[in-house]
């Protein structure tokens, strides 16, 4: 796709001294997005216990997370509809009414009477503020980080992206160091009468308060450029389909792996050390922290290597290490160890990292201005509706089914396998600039 210079002066030459700005407000967009969803995984046992009573532990959290899957539904709409206003409106303000939807959802999560309580109503409550955080977690990723790659320099890019894209792995620790706190601190009935809902209601509260960060932002000047130019497309979501089915597979392709990891380190890791390999609450928060933390430091360096030596080479060899090291990590984490877990998982998200630094850059630069934020939006949330939000549901069944714990470790291996074959097809986009002349035919 042909590039161009904008002319001195306009909107997407002017100097990068809001970056700052916008770069924690997209950070903080990414904390609460998945503060709100894992927070809800990490409770998942006693979630299972006060909302789906059941006499098999297995079926009551295979209920719990059909109800986690039942969020992603929502998402592809979320990305459309949220897309097409981001896209004709503006980034800025469309980000806001997001944050505050899944921030509402979450208080309210934290006061939902139980099953005990009010029976059946408590179930289907639980569920309506699910597909509420789905909508907007839909819109919420690829619009922070459509902002990001607008308002930064085509040189370091990607660092920026992969800066933001990282504090997705930052709820993980602060949700289950402070899970761990509760539990610790309060007994088994406290915790499970109201201990619970703490970190639902502060996640409501830290919302509000990126809803506050995310007001004093700037508009993307690459939008106000084609804004300027009355170059805004009437129908995103149909002009992706039509002009962009081949980005639109690549980057739902890359989004599959991509969900499917970080969903499995956040979402079904605790669970599954606790449940299936049989350690103790606090050694598998414990040990799942450390890994993530791991994540989070690698994912920005990753991200900055691939401003150097390409996405498409980054990805692609975080890929096939994420495909050879599923099975050994997996091995090692099921010993029954301490030692063993924090092997296993920080083995899987050093891999995984290499994969995630790129991620967030390589989505943005398949799409021109115009239909950015949803083309992005759809890919990436189609793809994390199959394999993200499904990753614990799908693991806690094929554990069950198989009776194998490295059942979910094949599943990994394999969908890190093929994604690997699309990143050797798949064009180069680091060197593409924001603002193409896409944005005004």
């Amino acid at each position: 796709m042909t590039e161009i210079s904008a002319p001195p002066g306009s909107a997407v030459q002017r100097n990068h001294s809001g970056l700052r700005r916008v770069v924690s407000s997209a950070a903080m967009g990414q904390f609460v997005e998945w503060y709100d969803f894992v927070v809800y995984a990490y409770s998942a046992t006693i979630i299972a216990e006060l909302f789906f009573p059941s006499t098999s532990p297995v079926a009551g959290l295979l209920s719990t997370f059909a109800v986690y899957a039942v969020g992603f539904l929502m998402r592809p709409l979320g990305g459309v509809v949220f897309g097409h206003l981001g896209d004709r409106a503006g980034r800025q303000g469309v980000l806001s009414v997001v944050i505050a939807i899944m921030g509402g959802a979450t208080l309210v999560m934290g006061l939902l009477p139980t099953h005990a309580q009010i029976g059946v109503a408590a179930t289907i409550l639980l569920v309506t503020c699910r597909l509420l955080q789905g909508l907007s977690a839909g819109a919420e990723a690829m619009g922070s980080n459509s902002l990001v790659a607008e308002h930064a320099p085509n040189s370091r890019r990607g660092f920026y992206v992969g800066l933001t894209y990282t504090f997705a792995n930052v709820p993980p620790i602060v949700a289950a160091l402070l899970i761990l706190l509760l539990t610790n601190l309060m007994s088994d009935d406290a915790y499970a009468s109201w201990g619970w809902r703490i970190p639902f209601l502060l996640g409501g509260v830290i919302s509000f308060v990126g809803l506050w960060v995310r007001s004093r932002v700037a508009e993307s000047p690459s939008f106000e450029a084609v804004k300027e130019s009355k170059a805004i497309e009437s129908s995103p979501a149909l002009a992706v389909l039509r002009d962009y089915r081949r980005p639109l597979f690549y980057t739902f392709a890359v989004a599959s792996l991509s969900g499917l990891g970080f969903y499995s380190l956040t979402g079904y890791f605790v669970s599954y050390l606790k449940v299936s390999v049989g350690l103790t609450s606090n050694q598998a928060l414990i040990s799942n922290s450390i890994a993530i933390l791991i994540a989070f430091v690698m994912t920005p360096l990753t991200a900055g290597w691939s401003d150097r030596l390409g996405r498409k080479r980054v990805l692609a060899v975080g890929a096939l290490l994420s495909a050879v090291a599923a099975v050994p990590a997996y091995m090692l984490a099921g010993v029954g160890t301490l030692l063993g877990a924090i092997a296993g998982q920080s083995l899987l998200a050093m891999c995984l990292s290499v994969f995630f630094g790129p991620v967030g850059a390589q989505f943005l630069e398949m799409f021109p201005t115009k239909v950015r934020f949803s083309g992005s939006a759809i890919g990436y949330n189609c793809a994390y509706v199959l394999f993200g939000g499904t990753a614990p549901l799908v693991a806690t069944w094929l554990v069950d089914t198989t009776g194998s714990l490295l059942a979910p470790a094949i599943y990994t291996a394999v969908v890190a396998a093929l994604v690997f074959t699309v990143t050797l097809v798949m064009p180069e986009t680091f060197k593409r600039s924001m603002h193409r002349q896409a944005d005004f035919e």
